[in-house]
């Protein structure tokens, strides 16, 4: 079971529980009050896309870096036509433009 952290809303104590994902939220085992609140301390890192290194271990090379560079600028320039539209995307990324191969 997920461990889950509260805040109480009406004394402010902070605590943590485990319950079921569609477990109802605990009362407050410092006032026995039913109104807390889930506070997200920390998400997740997923490193994908330009997030992941080129080669190995962090030391790629030029060619390996221009690789990695050509494979993810067409997805990245997709990805920013379709929210913000062809003229946007000339007007303020031109360098996505280019031909990287």
């Amino acid at each position: 079971m997920p461990l889950y952290d509260y805040r109480c809303i009406v004394c402010g104590h902070q605590f943590e529980t485990r319950h079921g994902f569609d477990g109802p939220a605990p009362a407050c085992p410092a006032c026995a009050a039913s109104e807390v609140q889930r506070v997200i301390t920390r998400a997740p890192a997923v490193a994908g896309g330009m997030m992941t290194e080129a080669g190995s271990g962090g030391r790629a090379t030029k060619e390996q870096l221009r690789s990695k560079w050509a494979e993810e600028t067409p997805k990245l320039r997709e990805k920013l036509v379709s929210k913000l539209g062809e003229e946007t995307v000339n007007r303020y990324a031109p360098s996505l433009n280019a031909n990287y191969d």
